[in-house]
């Protein structure tokens, strides 16, 4: 797999000014509204350390999956949402203050869960590999405060100094976010080469499940917990959009296997198109309450 320039460099800085605009959007009081009432946060992160693992583990034995596979849609499962979540968060008008909680919570949990839930999968599939697995903590760690903390604080910061200008940039981050999104897909399937079609041969069905029932499960949790539309929305993305670089450096870097690789490159590339479909959901439900909210009579 041929690591993509505009992946390695460009995204962490198109994703750094991202999260400034969502800043923007943000105040105090709306990570205090998530600390009032921590359903969403313990559901959610729940969801993604016990459910995601769990959900990849019965798809690799309901397709009986090879072992690298098999062992690769685990890793990919356990990874934590990332940043790009709170992107796609954002764009679908989901709550982007608990989509920004549970990255960096899921994130700084699966230091630990990770590695756990990898191993389990190398004992009941040793032919995959038998190298103990670790994940660099101290790169995770500065990820989330370079990528995620420190441009949100800005924002926010540049929204309490400036709340019209603030207001004003909004569309502009949106737009702009969305243009990142449609490069990601192109740049990542441009990483792939012309192995992208042999990689989803082998492993395009089982992440497309993967996606599809992160997604669901996510949504699921979140209202069964009794939350807002816009919570349900933001416990979908974290659950069905996952780190696939972590997936690849710990299958690459870590372990030694491209074969384990196979399913967090082709997850990559599948969660963002499912993520186009998610943020039009997300978008028309939106204006359709919009809407209703117009046609509702004012009090006088």
């Amino acid at each position: 797999m041929e690591q993509n320039p505009l992946v390695e460099v460009g995204l962490p800085v198109a994703l750094f000014l991202i999260m400034i605009g969502i800043g923007l959007t943000l105040t105090s009081k709306d990570f205090a509204r998530e600390a009032r009432d921590p359903r969403g946060v313990i559901v959610g992160t729940l969801g993604q350390i016990v459910l995601m693992p769990a959900l990849a583990f019965l798809i690799a034995y309901l397709l009986s999956l090879p072992a690298a596979i098999a062992v690769g849609l685990v890793i990919i499962a356990a990874c934590p949402g990332g940043t790009t979540s709170n992107l796609i968060a954002y764009l679908a008008r989901g709550n982007v203050a608990l989509s920004i909680v549970l990255t960096v919570l899921a994130s700084l949990i699966t230091i630990v869960t990770l590695p756990i839930a990898a191993n389990l999968a190398l004992r009941w599939q040793p032919a995959a590999s038998d190298v103990a697995i670790e994940v660099p903590v101290l790169r995770t760690i500065a990820l989330l405060v370079v990528i995620v903390l420190v441009p949100v604080a800005i924002g926010m910061a540049l929204r309490a100094r400036w709340p019209e200008r603030a207001a004003a940039l909004e569309r502009a981050v949106s737009l702009f976010g969305g243009v990142v999104l449609a490069v990601l897909i192109v740049a990542i399937a441009i990483s792939l080469g012309a192995d992208i079609w042999t990689y989803l041969r082998q492993a395009g069905i089982a992440a497309l499940l993967l996606n599809l029932g992160g997604l669901a499960v996510g949504y699921g949790i979140m209202r069964l917990a009794r939350l807002s539309f816009e919570s349900r929305l933001a416990g979908a993305i974290e659950l069905g959009i996952k780190n696939a670089t972590l997936g690849i450096l710990i299958a690459v870097n870590v372990i030694g296997s491209e074969a384990l690789a196979v399913p967090a490159a082709v997850y990559g590339v599948l969660m963002y198109v499912s993520a186009v479909g998610v943020v039009a959901y997300g978008r028309r439900r939106g204006r359709q309450a919009s809407a209703v909210g117009d046609t509702v009579p004012k009090p006088l």
